[in-house]
């Protein structure tokens, strides 16, 4: 099982967004918004973009399929963004089959070995870490949401 962030700490970037200051974060983190899928009740978190695209952005659960914001946007893909110059646009979640999600995590450690391997152990989760070939299962372990805003 993986490693957990304190909350404290992975909610301290929520404020700076919501009054405009996120941008001076730098462009790797964002704040999504989605509803509690038992509740209704609109929940925030901040994540690392793991990737940015036109019209779309990558997000990795951490925490695996378990992690609530993915049950959330599972239940509800219907979410609003604070990235940037975006504060609070909406947009729509999509989970990645299994194969982009792999080639997706495979080019983030490419392209950002040390925050790879940092992000690896801080979860717990070796395969980050190593530079080996990424096990099959690893979309399975650490889920890829796609988040296109509209």
């Amino acid at each position: 099982m993986p490693r957990r962030i304190p909350r404290w700490l992975a909610r301290l970037p929520i404020p700076l967004f919501r009054i405009g200051l996120g941008p001076l974060l730098g462009g790797r983190l964002m704040v999504l918004e989605h509803r509690g899928r038992r509740s209704g009740e609109p929940r925030l978190v901040a994540l690392e973009v793991l990737a940015r695209e036109p019209g779309a952005l990558y997000l990795v659960s951490g925490y695996g399929r378990r992690s609530q914001w993915f049950r959330n946007v599972l239940a509800d893909p219907a979410v609003r963004i604070w990235t940037g110059a975006l504060r609070g646009a909406p947009g729509r979640a999509e989970v990645l089959p299994a194969a982009e999600a792999r080639a997706r995590l495979q080019r983030y450690r490419d392209v950002h070995p040390a925050a790879a391997r940092a992000l690896g152990r801080a979860l717990d989760l070796p395969a980050l870490a190593d530079p080996a070939p990424l096990p099959e299962d690893i979309a399975d372990r650490l889920p890829i949401v796609r988040i296109a805003p509209r």
